[in-house]
């Protein structure tokens, strides 16, 4: 690491305090259990009603072990979350044969869907539907008898769409080529269509993901896995469909990828994955249309040698994507571990990602971490969103190293609903902690020249000489300022100090008083850090 009083001299710490200060986003609301129960709760997923927003549907994988049995946890708000009703079992018959891996959505009518795996004798994916906001669940309804991996659930709510209220399910089939297969259905899961395959892979499908477009399009990703275990992921495949499922435009290999599948050792030999989740913007704004793919990688740029969040967006309808975008902004290959994102395109166009990271635990420890980009991805604003911390253990009896594959997140018009799994309570239970839009939007507020969050744009930018970096401090205590080259590299670290609340500037100095260039012309990118809050800009430098 380089020393900034031997190449940066002259840095100056210039405390401008403005009188202004901010209360940190989620500090008034404590993470929280949505059904706390004596049933370990995994692999959780949530979504909003089309009809009324303060209509939240939760679930998950519900496990009990004397005697043993699998179900799936029915959690429901219609209150904005202010109370969750429910319970750990989807009552649709037959209750004894339920398997678990739900997915869920909720239609046009307000009609919740759940699919579901099933136990022997019935193999295959089976779906229930509720018409009471799952009061009460509809008996099983066969999609398809295969077996198979969890589906996905999407449903077209766009009333000018040609399919508007059709839901559709994604899944991978179990069998050669390992297939990506669709099935959808037309009056709230009372029928369904017959499964179709959609692609013939030449490396076997794992994790589809499905998602409808602003039209009413059908857009779905999978991971292209290695033939042998542990069936790492190696490429992303995507498929376009523009007339309801009927055809689709295939691309086996959309872009490389190097996914995580494996153990962790630092972490108790926990199962992860690499698994591809999507999102696409419907809002109208300057991104409409675009379309997101979050995944978990390590050893393939721009993610490092230890697991990292990496983006990739399309804004041509998925014909070509972008490269790999690092979302998470610790250092580079800092041996931290970041792991299972879930994304969510929110009322504003604002892409908004969550994950289990370890940056400020031990290594045998997780809390779950918030990025959130209102460019497309250019740049992010991370906050610690757990406020509690965690220690990932294989839950027995269920598989090498399962604790579950997924965490999930979905957005109101004024909130962003992350949930999550950990087993800070004894066991595994589904926790939750609201985002006001409020919140968010007040951390981001602008002063004269800043961008949003508490790390202003420098200024002048580029510049040859020295450039001003002015930082927000809501809460005093200590502040790190340190400058990054394009390979990840801290090459300077000008401000490592406590500071008061209040608006601070440095002065970023690039040569020494000798002449040497200490930063060469070039791109570089410079990261605060205040508690558990980190954020990155990027600045040019230029020759004489």
């Amino acid at each position: 690491m380089f020393d900034i009083r031997r190449f940066l001299p002259a840095v100056l710490l210039i405390l401008h305090l403005h009188g202004w200060s901010q209360t940190s986003p989620f500090s008034m609301v404590p993470s929280y259990r949505i059904h706390p129960s004596d049933v370990t709760q995994t692999e959780v997923f949530i979504v909003q009603s089309p009809l009324d927003e303060d209509i939240l549907f939760a679930s998950c994988n519900t496990l009990t072990f004397i005697p043993f049995s699998v179900s799936e946890g029915i959690y429901v708000t219609t209150d904005g979350g202010v109370n969750w009703l429910g319970n750990d079992t989807c009552t649709g018959d037959p209750i004894a044969f339920h398997g678990g891996d739900p997915g869920i959505t909720i239609d046009r009518n307000g009609t919740f869907i759940l699919t579901r795996l099933g136990r022997a004798p019935f193999v295959g994916l089976y779906s229930h539907y509720s018409e009471d906001r799952g009061q009460t669940w509809s008996a099983q309804k066969v999609i398809s008898t295969d077996d198979l991996e969890r589906a996905s659930l999407t449903t077209d709510v766009n009333p000018s769409s040609p399919h508007y209220g059709r839901t559709y399910a994604a899944w991978v089939k179990f069998a050669l080529p390992y297939p990506l297969m669709v099935a959808y259905t037309d009056d709230g899961a009372k029928s369904w269509s017959v499964p179709a395959a959609i692609n013939d892979p030449p490396n076997r499908s794992a994790g589809g993901d499905i998602v409808t477009g602003p039209n009413g399009e059908i857009y779905v990703c999978w991971a292209g896995v290695t033939a042998t275990t542990p069936f790492r992921e190696i490429y992303v495949g995507f498929a376009a469909s523009v007339n309801g499922g009927d055809t689709w435009t295939v691309s086996e290999n959309a872009f490389p990828m190097s996914g995580i599948t494996g153990v962790l050792p630092e972490k108790d030999n926990i199962r992860v994955n690499g698994l591809p989740s999507l999102a696409v913007d419907t809002t109208g704004g300057p991104r409409h249309g675009w379309i997101y793919v979050v995944t978990g990688q390590k050893d393939l740029a721009p993610a490092g040698g230890d697991p990292d969040i990496i983006l990739n967006r399309s804004a041509d309808g998925g014909l070509t994507w972008s490269e790999g975008i690092r979302v998470n902004q610790d250092p580079l290959n800092n041996g931290k571990i970041q792991y299972f994102p879930a994304i969510e395109v929110d009322k504003d166009g604002a892409v908004n990602i969550i994950y289990y990271d370890d940056r400020n635990t031990t290594e045998d420890s997780a809390t779950v971490w918030f990025s959130r980009s209102t460019d497309g991805g250019n740049t992010w604003t991370e906050f610690e969103l757990s406020d509690h911390h965690f220690r990932p253990t294989p839950i027995g009896g269920l598989g090498q190293g399962y604790q579950g594959d997924n965490i999930d997140l979905t957005s109101t018009a004024t909130e962003l609903w992350p949930v999550w799994m950990d087993n800070s309570s004894g066991i595994y239970q589904v926790w939750s902690r609201p985002v006001k839009f409020s919140d968010i939007s007040g951390s981001e507020e602008h002063q004269p020249g800043a961008a949003s969050g508490i790390l202003e744009q420098n200024y002048p930018n580029p510049f040859s000489g020295e450039t001003r970096i002015g930082f927000r401090v809501e809460n005093s205590g200590k502040v790190t300022l340190t400058v990054i080259d394009p390979m990840g590299r801290e090459v300077a670290r000008p401000v490592n100090g406590f500071f008061s609340a209040g608006r601070h500037e440095v002065i970023l100095g690039r040569t020494n008083p000798g002449g040497n260039s200490a930063l060469r012309p070039g791109i570089y990118f410079y990261r605060i850090c205040i508690g558990g809050r980190t954020e990155t800009r990027k600045m040019a430098v230029t020759g004489e």
